[in-house]
């Protein structure tokens, strides 16, 4: 049956960004749905995410379109140009490849609902704009911007 039941969805608190660049995330709740529906093309992901957390670091993504709908609460986009509030009923789209870092932060007093979208593209690099990391689709690791591994890997 298509139909996703979302109490079955195990949530995953936390990234997996090594430490100390893991701590602002530390809170986000993700639930993969797409893997849930068995999608083979695009992820779609429910995040949770309470006053004072961060989506991801601020990053930009080679071969991967992403984009967000914010169902509950409001977040602070924030891009190279600045930053944009976004409040229920709005969406982001990030073209890949664009070199254009972003991140959302929850800067209200409650917890923050929304759908974040994105290609699956195994050739993906994502790129992060303020600290010195990135990690490819491929393998998933996190590196050092000239390769090296972190050191938990």
């Amino acid at each position: 049956m298509p139909k996703i039941d979302l109490a079955t969805v195990p949530g995953r608190k936390g990234s997996g960004y090594p430490a100390p660049l893991d701590a602002p995330c530390a809170e986000r709740i993700r639930q993969r749905l797409g893997n849930a529906g068995k999608l083979k093309d695009f992820g779609v992901n429910l995040m949770r995410l309470p006053p004072g957390s961060w989506s991801s670091q601020r990053h930009w993504h080679s071969h991967e379109d992403e984009f967000v709908y914010v169902l509950e609460g409001e977040l602070t986009l924030v891009e190279d140009e600045g930053e944009t509030v976004l409040s229920a009923g709005d969406c982001a789209a990030f073209p890949k490849g664009s070199g254009n870092g972003h991140h959302m932060i929850n800067r209200s007093d409650a917890t923050a609902v929304y759908l974040e979208v994105g290609s699956r593209s195994p050739d993906d690099l994502i790129t992060c704009s303020d600290v010195d990391m990135m990690s490819p689709a491929s393998s998933g690791r996190f590196l050092h911007k000239d390769g090296t591994p972190y050191p938990h890997e």
